[in-house]
């Protein structure tokens, strides 16, 4: 929506696996086109879109390398990606009180990476142009190699 504001990009275009969000995520934002999709299977072709944003989703896959070789796939160039930074997300879910009995670790997250580790992760297959922690996040932008 903020990109839509901003007037950035003529089109945007959405994906998750999950009805309900793509439910939610039709109410919340109308004019977004969203769709089912896989991560691991991108229904686009190679170079389809200028920029690709991956948000928190990454620390729930079992093979988080291979969707980002997907998601590089279907960029033509940018790959925006952001994951919660360990230790601190999990600190900050145990200070809350969330979670006490996984430490503050959520159920669903089965990566856990440092703002380091998340960063050496991605240069593997892709150039650094960005990196910063609001905390308790690390936000990566990316250009393909």
């Amino acid at each position: 929506h903020e990109l839509e504001k901003a007037k950035i990009g003529k089109e945007l275009f959405g994906f998750d696996f999950m009805d309900t969000a793509i439910k939610l995520g039709k109410k919340q934002y109308p004019t977004l086109n969203l769709k089912k999709g896989d991560i691991y299977h991108i229904d686009a072709k190679t170079e389809s879109y200028d920029v690709v944003i991956c948000s928190e989703v990454l620390e729930h896959l079992e093979r988080p390398e291979d969707a980002l070789k997907e998601l590089i796939r279907v960029s033509k160039k940018y790959v925006v990606l952001s994951v919660p930074q360990e230790p601190y997300f999990m600190l900050g879910n145990l200070i809350r009180g969330k979670n006490v009995k996984r430490f503050g670790n959520d159920i669903e997250h089965i990566q856990h990476w440092t703002n380091k580790q998340f960063a050496h992760f991605i240069s593997k297959y892709l150039t650094i142009k960005s990196n910063i922690t609001p905390l308790p996040w690390t936000l990566v932008i990316a250009q393909k190699k």
